[in-house]
């Protein structure tokens, strides 16, 4: 006979951004993000914020992994929700029934969570709006998920095309979301001032009525380009 599995697996979350790591990307546009991490970190677009919602979110994540149809797991995470963290839940990207609902995202909320992400849809878009914790989701669906497990808490998932482990950082706008390896906090921190300082003197020159950039008149007067008559 096969073993069945435990409900749950739950590893205790130990690792944690420090205070100052978190505020760091407070307000920074996830696009800013991406351009410190070479290109790198951000979820699929089919993970998405909510139809309406315009939010920013940047904090530690707390990661869970449901089996399709199933949300056990995700609310057994509530008990371990730190003030500050985004919830981010995989449903192994079913999408034959919501992977949260409006119920779910209040407790969140009353637990000290700061957003939910998952690679599922979302149900009761009335109600989350009315509960107002920031979501990201791959669209609405009315079914609801059974809660009978198994499920992991605290372990690494695959989430929208990356790796997460729990304590890396979750940064997510209206553009959507990126994740920063808890290795690599320190090391974008320090990359985004140069970023923003690019994308800020750059703003002011379009501002002021750049119409091409320096670099690009160069490439066109020079030998690089093939003109064909």
């Amino acid at each position: 006979m096969i073993e069945e599995p435990k409900k749950l697996t739950i590893k205790r979350p130990t690792r944690r951004p420090t205070a100052k790591q978190i505020a760091a990307f407070q307000g920074v546009p996830t696009s800013f993000v991406v351009d410190a991490m070479f290109g790198g970190g951000s979820l699929t677009t089919a993970i998405a914020p909510l139809p309406g919602q315009t939010a920013h979110v940047a904090g530690p994540a707390l990661t869970v992994y449901n089996r399709p149809s199933d949300i056990l797991a995700l609310l057994g995470a509530l008990a371990f929700i730190t003030e500050g963290d985004v919830v981010l839940s995989s449903a192994a990207g079913f999408q034959g029934c919501a992977a949260a609902g409006d119920r779910v995202c209040g407790m969140i909320k009353n637990n000290g969570g700061a957003g939910f992400v998952t690679d599922g849809p979302m149900r009761d878009l009335t109600g989350l709006n009315e509960v107002g914790l920031p979501a990201w989701c791959t669209g609405l669906n009315p079914d609801s998920p059974y809660s009978t497990g198994p499920g992991k808490i605290g372990l690494p998932i695959q989430i929208g095309g990356q790796r997460v482990e729990t304590g890396d950082m979750v940064i997510a706008d209206e553009n959507g979301v990126v994740i920063v390896p808890f290795d690599q906090i320190d090391t974008v921190v320090l990359r985004l001032q140069s970023v923003t300082e690019a994308e800020t003197a750059l703003d002011a020159e379009v501002a002021d009525g750049l119409k091409i950039p320096p670099a690009i008149a160069e490439l066109l007067d020079g030998p690089d380009v093939d003109w064909v008559d």
